[in-house]
């Protein structure tokens, strides 16, 4: 599990119909903890930015999907 990751457990009320769910997941983009852009912040190159999606690797946050081998 990657730091922005969060993880809670939902609430179930005594006459939930529904069968329990665990746990749930969200994910706090890194953005949400740079206030202001610092002076010479890091740099991807441009090859590696346009992979990453971004400029900055501070700002960087993998996607991964929860499908699991559907097409």
């Amino acid at each position: 599990m990657n730091s922005q990751e969060r993880v809670y457990t939902p609430y179930r009320g005594p006459f939930d119909p529904c069968p329990p769910v665990p746990f749930k997941t969200f994910v706090v983009p890194p953005n949400q903890f740079i206030t202001f852009q610092p002076p010479d912040l890091q740099q991807f190159s441009l090859p590696e930015a346009l992979r990453a999606g971004t400029l900055w690797p501070a700002l960087f946050s993998p996607y991964e999907s929860k499908c699991r081998g559907e097409n």
